[in-house]
């Protein structure tokens, strides 16, 4: 079946099928001709891929998020975000990355980061002479924070494959990583900035304006202490975060802020249910194809061969990032995360590898995917709401693309950047 698998996966994506539509028939195609088996286990696999309690966090995270959005927290972060460093050189750009990392802490999805406050600051860049296709390209960079800073909808799909890592432990454990992301990518936005000479003509505002801003912000902050908070201490799992983030965000949004009305609600819910059931058709499929490699023995037979070479943990490391990059190129992480972490995942254990500090490499790789072409989506969503030709935006993306590999190498190479927090944490 495997031989089967493979080549129609790829086919099927290659004439421009979605994901979950190439993943779903490929399995079909492989039982159709290479099995005894009915195909109607596709279907059960489907099911069984998607009747999981953890996997309920997925769209209310992503209800969440939509709310917060909705509910005047998006201007809330920029505004707060502006105040600290919108008045340096590059300050828009840089306010653009900060906002990315803060709203990552209440979206939890790169594809959110970049449809909700990365469509405000593209307008606001262009306004303050920033060139559109770079404003665009600072974007895509900045939202790949999104699954890395906890809440993550990856990790939550990550704890699922491995039973070595905890959403909790992963939570943590991506929180370093994460931060340095955003510090790597304010470096290569400040080397532009000073290039192009985008300067702010925003005098520093004064520090009773950046307490009020900040106080005004302190809502939607408390939303990540909340979540990140209530795991660490056993409150909550993170299944019931996600319904009480759910519950808080209407709160603030409607009592706070008071930006958010019911009449406002049904639109809301559309968005967050289009949403979820495109990520759960995805897990799904995934889940077939999963286990159609299983069935083949596919994970054992390559981690039996891959430890048989007598790879040092470094070796293994680089080769694996060289696969995921790879593999990126062509797939969304929530797929990749399904169909790699299964084979990986035992090996990397085998070779005494941190499972967290392993995590957060697939996660981070999987998820650079998403601003490299040819499939990157976060490069589809922000050409379409900025109205520029991915080819442009593709343009403005080397000094980040740097900035990028330099910090997964870090990541690497520095195993206590993923596995400190998880470790103080009692994880």
């Amino acid at each position: 079946m495997a031989e089967i698998l493979f080549p129609a996966l790829f086919l099927l994506l290659a004439f421009g099928l979605p994901v979950a539509f190439a993943m779903a028939i490929s399995v079909f195609l492989a039982i159709s001709f290479a099995s005894n088996y009915p195909h109607l286990v596709v279907v059960k696999e489907m099911f069984a891929g998607l009747d999981s309690f953890p996997l309920l966090a997925v769209p209310f995270f992503i209800l969440a998020s939509e709310i917060m959005t909705g509910g005047a927290v998006t201007q809330a972060i920029l505004r707060l975000a502006q105040s600290f460093v919108g008045h340096m050189r590059g300050g828009l750009g840089h306010a653009n990355v900060i906002s990315s990392a803060m709203f990552a802490g209440i979206s939890g999805s790169a594809l959110a980061d970049a449809a909700g406050p990365g469509t405000m600051l593209i307008r606001m860049m262009e306004k303050g002479g920033y060139d559109r296709p770079y404003a665009g390209a600072l974007t895509i960079a900045s939202s790949v924070v999104g699954p890395i800073i906890p809440p993550s909808i990856t990790m939550i799909i990550y704890a699922m494959q491995d039973q070595n890592v905890s959403v909790g432990s992963l939570f943590m454990a991506g929180v370093l990583p994460g931060l340095l992301i955003t510090a790597m990518i304010l470096l290569a936005n400040a080397r532009v900035s000073k290039k192009r000479n985008y300067a702010s003509g925003e005098p520093m505002p004064s520090l009773a304006e950046i307490g009020a801003t900040a106080l005004y912000a302190v809502p939607a902050l408390l939303l990540i202490i909340l979540i990140v908070g209530g795991i660490r201490f056993g409150v909550f799992t993170p299944t019931e975060a996600s319904v009480i983030a759910v519950f808080y965000a209407l709160v603030v949004g409607m009592f706070v802020y008071r930006s958010l009305r019911l009449r406002d609600l049904p639109g809301i819910i559309l968005r967050a249910a289009l949403t979820s059931g495109a990520v759960l058709l995805i897990l799904g499929a995934a889940r077939a194809f999963a286990w159609v490699l299983i069935i083949e023995s596919v994970p054992q037979f390559l981690a039996e061969t891959i430890i048989s070479w007598n790879l040092s943990p470094i070796v293994f490391l680089l080769a694996v990032n060289l696969l995921l990059i790879v593999f990126g190129l062509f797939m969304d992480p929530l797929p990749g995360v399904m169909i790699l972490v299964p084979i990986l995942a035992p090996i990397s254990f085998a070779l005494g590898i941190d499972p967290d500090h392993f995590a957060i490499i697939v996660i981070v790789n999987l998820t650079l995917g998403l601003a490299t072409p040819p499939v990157g989506s976060l490069i589809f969503v922000v050409s379409s709401t900025a109205e520029l030709k991915p080819s442009t935006l593709v343009r403005e993306m080397p000094p980040f693309f740097l900035a990028l590999a330099a910090a997964l190498v870090i990541i690497t190479f520095v195993p206590l950047l993923s596995t400190w927090l998880p470790t103080v944490s009692g994880f």
